[in-house]
């Protein structure tokens, strides 16, 4: 029998040796006879990790329970002897609600257990904490997380093919690009959250940015016009902060933090926790990522996962976006396996996933902490699965490629929903959030926009371009000829100087057409100027897009709706086609 399975080894840290007794809710120390336990403590017949607990004993003999994974360092005072734990003991209360137990779940990542109460916890604690890997993104200062208002964190999956095994898949010299990237929305009453997947071969402008380089040093890497998103992390010695300023420069979203892992946390976060559900609707043989998988549900663990997050081959067309598609549908089963009874009952696989958790992450100095990762599960903890709503940001082939390979944001779709995530506007449809925001839309333009609306082949509009945006007018128009159906409008070019606020100037027997314009475009009632002179039959209206111009199809005066993309809940089991 090894040292572990006898709860004693020379090399063993102490931390490793306290057991938490489900039955109590204490940690009980475990040692061999000389690190002076108590009679009770040595009478307890030691068992191997994940062992069954035994039913009730008595209460002076200690219950065991499986043993986090062990760390071969010994923990010392500065004297040299080992650390001893306090000899008080607190009990969890009563009834606790399950949220209590804290797991940290962020998309596809991130599992994390609040480990606290009992004697010795600390020791445990430490360990957990110490095993988190901190960047600190120069100039980024964390605002932590305020009550009231909404947050970003960019999940960050790099193709980096560092730990056992991973040597092997595509190039092993990879400095760590943002192979897999989501930003997670987490809304400001808590009630709902969308994760956008961004595609790895989205070409996008990355900005000027300063990263700290291995050796402390701060490196200045000039910006990229037009570049594939991938690279906004590891190319150049770009480091997340890099990837954050991109993502800001490309959503107008203020990310807030981040949380980056490589291929060794899907292997270990779902073993951890026994395995995810995934569906298949045909067979799978990929011998690309060596990818097995029957038709039907399967549970997948370790390489097997991986394999399927990382398989092109499989699913769909086989490109990138498909891949995307697979991969929110397993983070959705992964969030269902995290929250689900069979994992926050379970002793032994919350304190595997702290472990798995904590070793797989590497985070900013925002949340740089076990006790602030903690803060995180909190704000976390009370959002329904159903209202976890994955979506991908809208994209079109990359025009300016003879053969796309790389993709460009939907010129319509994309700012939209960008637009929604600003205004903090659920995917889901939370009733009362969407009912509040049309209520006061209603009641705003209720006045000025009562009455008969004209057909929209009858609307008639030059538009003038006083955003500063190069191109709005013409995207606008090109929205509203080939989506709204006014195939009277005209694109005048620029403004004679930049506008504030947009305005639609109309004259009295006009009225109809503004209103059709003003619902299609979400203009405010105070955008609307009407004159005091009729206009000829032919006559347009007059259209100048002004500062609060965020893309075509984007209400002027902010979503009150979620855009129309497609998207699937945590909650909902798919198939991979």
């Amino acid at each position: 029998m090894d040292a572990h399975s006898r709860g004693r080894a020379d090399e063993i840290d102490p931390a490793d040796q306290w057991v938490l007794n489900p039955q109590t809710g204490n940690y009980e120390l475990r040692l061999d006879h000389s690190a002076g336990q108590s009679p009770a403590a040595q009478q307890a017949p030691a068992r191997p990790r994940r062992s069954t607990v035994p039913s009730p004993t008595p209460a002076d003999t200690p219950v065991e329970a499986p043993v986090p994974g062990q760390r071969r360092r010994r923990v010392t005072e500065p004297g040299g002897g080992a650390q001893q734990p306090p000899s008080s003991r607190r009990k969890r209360k009563q009834g606790a609600s399950r949220k209590k137990k804290v797991l940290l779940w962020t998309g596809g990542t991130m599992a994390l257990v609040l480990v606290g109460g009992g004697t010795g916890a600390y020791l445990l604690y430490n360990k957990l904490d110490g095993n988190i890997d901190v960047v600190d993104p120069v100039g980024l200062e964390s605002k932590g997380f305020r009550k009231g208002e909404d947050f970003n964190v960019l999940i960050i999956g790099t193709d980096k093919r560092t730990g056992a095994g991973n040597g092997g898949y595509g190039d092993n010299n990879s400095p760590g690009h943002a192979d897999t990237t989501i930003l997670f929305h987490v809304a400001k009453d808590r009630t709902n959250a969308t994760a956008v997947s961004i595609p790895r071969d989205l070409m996008t402008t990355i900005p000027e940015c300063q990263s700290r380089q291995p050796d402390g040093s701060i490196l200045t890497i000039p910006g990229q016009r037009q570049a594939r998103f991938n690279v906004s992390l590891g190319q150049d010695g770009r480091d997340p902060g890099c990837t954050m300023r991109t993502v800001k420069e490309l959503t107008g979203l203020t990310v807030d933090h981040f949380m980056m892992v490589d291929f060794n946390a899907v292997k270990e976060l779902t073993t951890a926790v026994g395995g995810v559900k995934v569906c298949v609707e045909k067979a799978v043989d990929d011998p690309k990522s060596h990818l097995k998988l029957p038709a039907g549900e399967s549970v997948i663990e370790g390489e097997q996962a991986l394999a399927f997050v990382r398989t092109r081959s499989s699913f769909g067309n086989k490109s990138d976006l498909d891949r995307i598609a697979i991969q929110q549908q397993f983070l959705g089963s992964m969030i269902r396996q995290m929250k689900s009874d069979e994992t926050l009952t379970s002793p032994s696989k919350l304190l595997d996933l702290a472990e798995a958790a904590t070793n797989a992450l590497t985070v900013d100095k925002g949340i740089g902490s076990l006790s602030k990762l903690q803060d995180l599960a909190k704000e976390l903890a009370g959002i329904d699965t159903k209202n976890i709503s994955f979506a991908t940001l809208p994209v079109i082939d990359n025009p300016a490629e003879p053969k796309p390979i790389t993709v460009v944001p939907h010129p319509t779709q994309a700012p939209q929903l960008f637009a929604a995530l600003q205004a903090d506007i659920s995917l889901t449809e939370v009733k009362k959030k969407t009912q509040d925001a049309k209520n006061a839309q209603a009641q705003a333009q209720a006045k000025l926009l009562q009455g008969p609306r004209a057909q929209a082949a009858d609307v008639r509009v030059d538009v003038f371009n006083g955003s500063g945006i190069q191109g709005a007018a013409q995207s606008t128009i090109v929205w509203l000829q080939n989506e709204q159906g006014v195939n009277r409008s005209t694109n005048k070019s620029n403004a004679p100087e930049k506008a504030a606020k947009t305005t639609l100037t109309y004259a009295p027997n006009q009225a109809d057409q503004a209103r059709k314009l003003a619902d299609m475009m979400g203009l405010a009632a105070t955008a609307l100027k009407p004159g005091t002179q009729a206009a000829g039959e032919r006559e347009p209206m007059t259209l100048v897009l002004g500062a609060d111009f965020k893309g075509a199809g984007v209400p002027i005066n902010g979503p009150t709706k979620a855009p129309d993309v497609e998207k699937v809940e945590a909650d909902k089991q798919v198939c991979a086609k």
